[in-house]
């Protein structure tokens, strides 16, 4: 990271510890003030819910948390990747900001979040589960009072814990494991409010049901996406190139012959994520604090399941960017709301210390969604910058910057130093191509549209601060399979 970056995070950081740590006036305030909880799935999609539409996957626990609360239609990750979404899900900061631009970056320890500034304010903070940063402090780098994490992105089974300083191996299927830890946790006796975040493995590759689901759609015909053989006139070359790479339906990590189990397996680990939901649920409520208590369920990024040929994520099509986002919270949120307007994990942090009644950070990118829900749209964004930058570790995607609105999307695929876009850009009309099948950027009767989104999002690197625009030169994509000394076989 850049002094200059790494001296404004400290700033920022010694700004946050000049709040007062009793904020909260009293007692009688500190009872009345809501207590967090949030559940962060790693890779599942926005579709992938029954209260969603899915035709078959079942989701009760996340579908009553919608019925009581709100389900944000249109949630979206800025940076389609673990590290970079989970950094920004905790500060409200875009991955150019923050510094965590892929997987191997640490979480800086200096960049304020919103678990540090509830807890700077008198309130009881844990973290259970993945964090999804870099080895070297994904165990302890998580600004909790209470800290159960890991090295890495983590194992459905067998996985070494730091809990409170001490490694433990945890044995069983990491689902019930960490739901476990965060119930045993959340029933103890709290004189003060708490903020928990709870992080999933499930339903990230390689996707392992618990033995109970194995086999529970089995019964049921999954065909590939009509969008998984044909590329489409105009896509541009990366996206053949990784078809045949650990990211592609060709490669050795799918392959269309194994196309049904791929879906039914990342399917049913989404079962095991929506049991940990209701068991949370149901200890709040044993407790008496669920009704106090801002429960949140979201993901990091979505999935591609062989739409446009492609498995993973990273890609700025609404398979992979597009996320989950229900809030359970009686006192603020009437029962069945849907959000449509456009939300981002960059808007999760402001939203949270504001229904909190906390300070804001000392800087975030996001918006607080609370004012929707009180139905209050005005000048919310019309339009937002997605970013990715290409990593050698996993070279199976190039650099991309786009920008969506709520009818339009632009992908460019932009050098460093200036240089020539490194693949032909995308254009499409979300509004009659949702499956982003017609590229349109050299359509004659898009020239307007085109002309204007590239200006938007000039802007939008501006003013969110990614100028000068960092990124690798040169990227190219192989099909190599990533170092599994590095990053382990399923670490992508």
């Amino acid at each position: 990271m850049a002094r200059t970056t790494r001296r404004r995070f400290m700033a920022a950081g010694a700004a946050l510890a000049l709040w007062p740590r009793r904020a909260l006036l009293d007692r009688r305030a500190r009872r009345r003030a809501p207590n967090v909880l949030v559940v962060i799935a790693d890779d599942q999609r926005w579709d992938c819910l029954s209260c969603a539409g899915h035709p078959f996957l079942k989701t009760p626990n996340l579908d009553r948390l919608a019925a009581e609360g709100a389900r944000f239609t249109n949630a979206f990750a800025t940076t389609a990747l673990g590290s970079p979404s989970r950094a920004t899900l905790m500060s409200g900061l875009y991955a150019h900001r923050h510094g965590v631009r892929d997987n191997s970056t640490d979480f800086p320890a200096e960049l304020p979040d919103c678990i540090s500034a509830l807890g700077a304010i008198g309130y009881e903070t844990a973290y259970i589960g993945q964090r999804h940063t870099a080895a070297r402090n994904s165990a302890k780098r998580s600004g909790a009072d209470y800290r159960a994490c890991h090295e890495g992105q983590g194992k459905y089974c067998e996985n070494v814990f730091e809990i409170q300083g001490r490694k433990t191996l945890l044995a069983g299927y990491y689902s019930h494991r960490i739901t476990g830890l965060a119930a045993e946790w959340l029933a103890a006796p709290r004189a003060r409010p708490f903020c928990m975040i709870v992080g999933h493995k499930a339903p990230h590759t390689p996707f392992t049901p618990e033995p109970r689901y194995e086999g529970a759609f089995d019964a049921i015909p999954i065909a590939p996406p009509p969008s998984s053989g044909d590329t489409g006139a105009g896509k541009p070359e990366w996206i053949r190139a990784r078809r045949r790479t650990w990211h592609g339906v060709q490669g050795p990590l799918l392959g269309l012959k194994d196309y049904p189990t791929f879906v039914r397996s990342y399917l049913t680990a989404i079962r095991s994520v929506d049991d940990s939901v209701g068991a949370l649920y149901e200890t709040l409520r044993a407790a008496g604090r669920l009704d106090d208590t801002i429960f949140v369920f979201t993901s990091d990024n979505g999935f591609l399941l062989g739409e446009h040929g492609l498995t993973d994520k990273r890609a700025m099509y609404e398979e992979s960017i597009r996320v989950p986002l229900i809030v359970r919270y009686p006192p603020a949120i009437a029962p069945s709301t849907a959000i449509d307007r456009m939300v981002l994990n960059t808007d999760l942090a402001p939203s949270i210390l504001e229904l909190c009644g906390a300070p804001a950070l000392p800087a975030t990118h996001g918006m607080a969604w609370g004012r929707l829900l009180r139905g209050d749209t005005r000048s919310w964004r019309t339009a937002w910058l997605y970013e990715y930058n290409f990593e050698r570790a996993f070279p199976f995607t190039p650099n991309i910057r786009g920008v969506r609105t709520a009818a339009w999307k632009l992908i460019r695929y932009p050098n460093a130093d200036g240089r020539p876009d490194t693949d032909a850009p995308e254009l499409y009309d979300l509004r009659t191509d949702p499956g982003e099948t017609r590229n349109l950027f050299d359509a004659p009767e898009a020239r307007p549209v085109r002309a204007a989104l590239q200006s938007e999002l000039a802007r939008l690197l501006a003013a969110t601060g990614a100028l000068p625009d960092r990124m690798p030169a040169h990227p190219q994509i192989f099909d190599d399979l990533p170092d599994s000394k590095l990053h382990g076989r399923r670490a992508g």
